[in-house]
């Protein structure tokens, strides 16, 4: 859930509740997903100044995103920016959220490489949504990236595509965890059972 996301509004909660889904809420904006083995994340953490002329704020940043990611997927599905999502033709298959702060920003992407379409059913339909969508289910709304690429081929042109941007070099996550000297503390959270049905119990008074 986005950091402003309103359990009773956005999840099934009696059916969360039942079968334990683990819900968090994340310290970034944007809409509510389903998260497994089949979400593919891309992140962007970059300082102020990492991107020449880039003003930091939500549409330029999205409009900065979409330009690289046209790249990736140059003539494969009709691939477009509409509204805050990554869509092929009017089918959502990408999601986007951000922070800013004073001297730095990131953007990041939970791209529906698969799902299960049995967890669809943990989410509400939004009160808040894209015009684009037109009152269509979770389903008639939203596609899998697998049917247009391989993961791999995916992988690849990000990768390419970003080099266009910024030097890169891989590390691995030990690496990372090492070096860092000052504590982290995440904002990130779990919600806890009570703070769920608590949730649940308000919505229905």
């Amino acid at each position: 859930m986005g950091v402003s996301g309103k359990p009773a509004e956005l999840l099934e909660i009696e059916s969360v509740l039942d079968d334990q889904v683990p819900v968090i809420r994340r310290f970034t904006g944007g809409g509510t997903v389903i998260v497994d083995h089949g979400t593919v994340f891309v992140t962007f953490i970059c300082n102020k100044e990492a991107v020449p002329n880039l003003q930091p704020y939500p549409r330029p940043i999205m409009s900065w995103s979409s330009s690289l990611y046209s790249k990736v997927f140059q003539g494969i599905g009709d691939f477009h920016l509409r509204e805050n999502d990554y869509v092929f033709g009017n089918h959502k298959f990408g999601g986007n959220a951000q922070s800013i702060t004073k001297n730095r920003w990131i953007h990041h992407t939970s791209f529906l490489w698969d799902f299960n379409v049995q967890n669809m059913s943990y989410l509400k339909h939004p009160k808040r949504a894209p015009a684009y969508r037109s009152a269509r289910s979770h389903l008639d709304f939203i596609c899998r990236m697998k049917d247009y690429m391989p993961r791999s081929t995916f992988m690849d042109k990000t990768v390419d595509a970003t080099e266009t941007q910024f030097s890169l070099r891989p590390i691995q996550l030990e690496a990372i965890r090492t070096c860092t000297e000052a504590e982290f503390c995440p904002s990130s959270r779990f919600l806890t059972n009570e703070e769920l049905e608590a949730a649940a119990v308000a919505l229905q008074k």
